[in-house]
């Protein structure tokens, strides 16, 4: 089966170096998909409608193309986090966070044009945060770092200090599930080495 363009439908860095890591170079296209219209209480399908959204937000732009939309929150005791709003609640954030376990759930949807298809799934893994002082929690927040992660916390960052280990996919933890992108793409027919140097990300 021939290689349709790969479209990453986000903005993020982070998904984009984890792909080109992969050996995938998308062309990338953000969605400026409006995420306060979902409004959804279980983790597992608010990243799945929210993935699905944002790959359908792109889809329009482009003909032809394999479209990758992706969103992850972390669950902590029931409750749900974004990306926080404002240094203040990255701190209080932080404060709930150390020494607990949790459940950073990663939505990832395809839709490919080229066989009218479109898988939608999620990934969980399990974060164990480590016992932080305020101080050590105020140096990371003042680095600016977990503004822009789910979670508030980037693994890959300066976060990783703070993270006693994980249970399950590590760059789901980051942003996408190269183990579950490899299956979907898969399930679609296609080999994800056949998408390596493929694309010339513009």
């Amino acid at each position: 089966m021939a290689v349709p363009p790969f479209i990453l439908a986000s903005a993020s860095p982070a998904r984009q170096r984890l792909l080109q890591t992969a050996g995938i170079v998308p062309i990338v296209r953000p969605s400026d998909f409006d995420e306060s219209q979902i409004q959804v209480t279980d983790a597992d399908v608010l990243v799945r409608t929210l993935a699905q959204g944002k790959a359908g937000a792109v889809a329009p732009q482009v003909t032809g193309a394999l479209i990758l939309g992706c969103d992850s929150v972390l669950a902590l005791n029931g409750e749900i986090h974004g990306k926080p709003a404002n240094k203040a609640e990255a701190i209080a954030r932080w404060q709930k966070m150390r020494g607990q376990v949790g459940e950073l759930y990663t939505g990832h949807a395809l839709i490919d044009q080229v066989q009218n298809r479109v898988l939608v799934r999620a990934q969980m893994t399990q974060v164990h945060f480590a016992e932080v002082s305020d101080r050590q929690i105020a140096a990371y927040i003042a680095t600016g770092e977990p503004m822009a992660c789910a979670g508030c916390f980037a693994l890959e960052g300066r976060g990783g200090l703070f993270v006693e280990k994980i249970n399950g996919c590590h760059s789901n933890v980051i942003g996408l599930s190269l183990p579950l992108l490899r299956q979907m793409l898969a399930d679609l027919g296609y080999d994800a080495v056949d998408f390596w140097g493929a694309n010339t990300a513009r």
